[in-house]
């Protein structure tokens, strides 16, 4: 019977060009965009990093008091303070601080001018904790940390430019006139958004850095940060010579990660924040009640002031969607014009004995079929979208789309989900034709 239902929608579709044409190409349409706007939003809001998000925690601490937080909330980053206690501390299986800071490259080759290069203060764990890759080499050791060493992890694209991409490990490379040891280059370790550090980075979707060096040596040589600079009161300001002032300010500037593998693990350092807080307000610093918060990786990383997700990506989505409910409702309608123009055939169909279901049957599978044909023509608009992206959305996102086999079958898949939809309020009228009244007036 299915052969014979199939057989019946091809005949009425040859019957009913126009029609069919129209409902093809309503969903297509509509399918098309939809999928292109959730190709970028997936891109966007994905997670960078799902082999172990799920053990990754930014511990806050309200250094600034209720007059001075926003909403009652602590600060996104840490005072040099806190930061330096929560390393040394070692609570978590790994902690990571992190800041931005701009270095000049002197290249060996004197044909090569001088450059600023961004790049990352970090601390040993950082390329453990986010699974960096490495092309040659590896990370700096705690030990290195404890000893300020003149110690560099490379991009391979920089390495590309000052070694021609070759094995540059225990190579040198001169930054701010400062001699340093290259102990690792990364393999193509691009991470978008950069999660890790999406508060010192006015654009988390932009190039990564190009040089991770360890967060003690930047701190000796007093490495201002390029990244947010957060202060309750005019404390200080970065860019003066008083470094030490700095330091031992209540502004807030570094970004802090812990990795906590257990539930368990994630409650004693709750408990070990609520207290450390505690101790400051008893040794003076906070004149308020402990404020602390342990945010897990996906609601740290979706937080507004963040802005991770680019609003036009969500706003796009959220269009298109509209935009293929505008189609659903329209196809609702040429549906019912479509099936119910056919009410003679009905009513002979169930005169000679035909049931309801079967009727049902015969109509959702002719609306099956046009709704693959709605589906392939979404997945060649789809194509065609996708190969235009980055003239709508930004280039960084829209080189991080794709269109893959999931892409494809939900294309398909929601392009038959659609149509069957549609045709269910159609299908119920047909199938509810009074078969005698029809013999009445055709008779």
């Amino acid at each position: 019977m299915l052969g014979y239902y199939f057989d019946l929608a091809l005949r009425s579709c040859r019957r009913s060009k126009a029609l069919t044409a129209l409902v093809v190409v309503l969903m297509g349409c509509g399918v098309a965009t939809c999928m292109i706007s959730f190709a970028v939003f997936r891109a966007a809001a994905a997670d960078p990093i799902p082999q172990k998000s799920h053990q990754l925690f930014v511990p806050q601490i309200d250094n600034f008091g209720p007059a001075h937080n926003w909403k009652s909330e602590p600060p996104i980053l840490l005072s040099y303070t806190d930061a330096e206690a929560l390393l040394h501390a070692r609570q978590a299986r790994r902690q990571v601080l992190i800041y931005g800071s701009k270095w000049t490259v002197l290249p060996d080759d004197a044909r090569q001018p001088p450059f600023p290069q961004e790049g990352d203060a970090v601390s040993s764990d950082f390329f453990a904790m986010f699974d960096a890759r490495f092309r040659y080499g590896g990370g700096w050791s705690s030990h290195a940390d404890e000893q300020r060493a003149a110690v560099v992890v490379i991009s391979s694209a920089l390495n590309q430019k000052l070694f021609s991409g070759a094995n540059s490990v225990g190579r040198e490379i001169n930054l701010d006139a400062h001699v340093y040891r290259i102990v690792g280059v990364l393999d193509d370790w691009e991470p978008r958004p950069r999660f890790f550090d999406v508060a010192s980075t006015y654009y988390p979707f932009s190039h990564p850095r190009q040089l991770y060096l360890p967060f003690s040596r930047a701190i000796d040589l007093h490495k201002a940060t390029t990244g947010q600079f957060y202060c309750s009161t005019n404390t200080v300001d970065p860019d003066l010579p008083d470094w030490n002032s700095v330091l031992r300010s209540e502004c807030a500037w570094i970004a802090a990660w812990v990795e906590l593998p257990a539930r368990a693990d994630v409650a004693h350092y709750r408990d070990w924040l609520r207290n450390y807080a505690a101790e400051q307000q008893r040794l003076g610093r906070f004149d308020w009640p402990p404020n602390v918060r342990l945010s897990d990786f996906m609601q740290w990383l979706h937080q507004d002031n963040f802005n991770v997700i680019p609003k036009s990506s969500t706003l796009s989505l959220i269009v298109s969607v509209s935009f293929l409910l505008i189609c659903l409702v329209n196809v609702v309608g040429l549906m019912l014009a479509r099936f119910m123009r056919r009410a003679p055939e009905i009513g002979v169909r169930r005169a000679l004995g035909a049931s309801r279901g079967a009727i049902y049957r015969q109509f959702l599978i002719e609306a099956a079929v046009i709704g693959l044909a709605g589906g392939l023509l979404g997945l060649l608009l789809t194509a065609l979208g996708m190969a235009g992206i980055g003239k709508v959305f930004e280039p960084e996102i829209a080189q991080l789309t794709r269109l893959d086999a999931s892409l494809f079958l939900l294309t398909v898949v929601v392009a038959l989900l659609v149509t069957l939809i549609a045709a269910l309020y159609p299908t119920w009228r047909a199938a509810h034709v009074q078969p005698a009244w029809q013999l009445k007036v055709n008779g």
